[in-house]
């Protein structure tokens, strides 16, 4: 779940600093990883004033690894920060004070990838492959499940780590297959590399659907009321961003040109339609079910009530 994009860009991105004329409440708001299209409509929010109106000052900040931001949250850091739902059960269950409350990306990207013009035509094909992975855990849960709904176990295939790195190995021929790969960034460098995937996406193939990218904050700070402020700027920069994507990507890439590039294009083009329309919107049958399927693949111990670990704030 951890996210690297190493393709996307070659260096983590610089703090991004709104400087409002007015006296407004700072904020500070740790990224996944370094920014990229998936940080779309909290780019247009500060570039178009989106915060400025909601009297919000707001810093995001980049971490130097994605395990990090979560941790610097409960430690009092950062007053929001952003994951991935199927980790923020095990952050929870951890010990970690976190609360979802908003979501950027509500679809999977997880992918089983394979080559299009090579011998997996489904998941069955698997059947005695090289399959690479990079996050054991999770990865493992859902490849299971995948390969369960083809009759087939993970005793029917090999695993290979490799690391963060999915798509050379894939392209080499070192593993039939890989798990982890983002249909809106690596299936994207495979297209540009000439070798399109073959894409297996895991919510059609046995795993709950979840929300991909999402917004914590710590829960014993819900009251706090910047965050309705911060959650109407998000709404109405994500509406703008469906509205006008050509000019929300423009002011994506704005002083990055190392986001200008065809891939980050594709990128940018693949997770648009992604985004959470109503990003305060809590599916609480989407969470509970999700937690019960981590709870089935021993991930969790025990499913927690939702309300400790997801609001609606409104």
């Amino acid at each position: 779940m951890s996210r690297r994009l190493p393709a996307i860009a070659a260096c983590a991105v610089s703090l991004l600093i709104c400087s409002p004329s007015f006296a407004a409440d700072k904020m500070t708001i740790w990224l996944d990883w370094f920014l990229n299209p998936d940080h779309t409509p909290l780019v247009v929010a500060q570039e178009q004033g989106f915060f400025r109106d909601a009297e919000l000052d707001v810093t995001l900040t980049a971490p130097a690894d994605p395990n990090d931001p979560p941790k610097l949250l409960a430690a009092g850091e950062a007053d929001l920060a952003l994951s991935y739902q199927p980790q923020l059960y095990l952050q929870v269950a951890a010990g970690l004070p976190l609360v979802r409350i908003a979501t950027l990306v509500s679809t999977p990207l997880n992918t089983v990838m394979a080559l299009k013009d090579g011998p997996i035509k489904t998941l069955a094909d698997l059947k005695g492959r090289k399959v690479g992975y990079s996050v054991g855990g999770f990865e493992d849960a859902v490849l299971s499940t995948m390969l369960g709904t083809a009759g087939l176990t993970l005793k029917d295939v090999e695993l290979i780590n490799v690391n963060f790195s999915l798509v050379p190995p894939l392209l080499s021929g070192q593993v039939d297959a890989v798990i982890g790969g983002f249909r809106n960034v690596e299936a994207q460098q495979m297209t540009l590399e000439g070798k399109p995937a073959q894409l297996f996406f895991p919510e059609e193939n046995g795993v709950p659907p979840y929300d991909e990218l999402i917004v914590l904050a710590r829960s014993n700070e819900l009251a706090d009321p910047r965050l309705p402020r911060f959650l109407a700027a998000l709404e109405a920069a994500t509406l703008w961003t469906l509205n006008h994507p050509d000019e929300a990507r423009a002011l994506l890439i704005k002083g990055r040109p190392e986001l200008d590039d065809e891939l980050n294009r594709r990128a940018y083009a693949a997770t648009l339609p992604r985004f959470a329309h109503d990003p305060a919107a809590l599916d609480r049958g989407r969470y509970e079910r999700f937690a019960a399927y981590l709870k089935a693949h021993d991930l969790i111990a025990t499913v927690p009530p939702l309300d400790s670990y997801a609001r609606a704030l409104r």
